[in-house]
């Protein structure tokens, strides 16, 4: 088992900011990539941003100049500032990780933060 916890989320109006943090625990020998998704009412999950091993990033087009995702390797922790918030960032926020557990890689999801911007 690999928990992943998020935090950081909540309520704030638009043109704000939030940082969100997704912690991961467990037996993890290593981290391949870990991201973040989103999932808006009535949407599918969609990508926002990961972030490699090696500190390669890939942002979706409409966050690209507003977020910035980064890692602490020290603690296995993941960030994702966000600035310049819009309505249409409100979404549930997603942590995804792909880790080295034993000998296998494992595919493993957090449960997620809400994320509101209001007008």
């Amino acid at each position: 088992q690999v928990p992943l916890v998020e935090s950081g989320g909540g309520l704030v109006q638009a043109g704000g900011s939030l940082r969100l943090s997704c912690a991961a625990s467990g037996s993890i020998r290593s981290i391949e990539r870990m991201g973040w998704y989103r999932q808006a009412p009535g949407k599918q999950r969609e990508l926002v941003a990961t972030i490699t091993s090696d500190d390669s990033t890939n942002y979706a087009d409409s966050v690209k100049g507003r977020f910035t995702i980064s890692n602490d390797n020290t603690k296995n922790t993941l960030y994702l500032q966000m600035n310049s918030l819009k309505p249409e960032d409100t979404a549930v926020y997603y942590c995804n990780a792909r880790v080295l557990v034993l000998f296998r890689y494992l595919e493993v999801w957090g449960q997620g933060t809400l994320v509101t911007v209001s007008e």
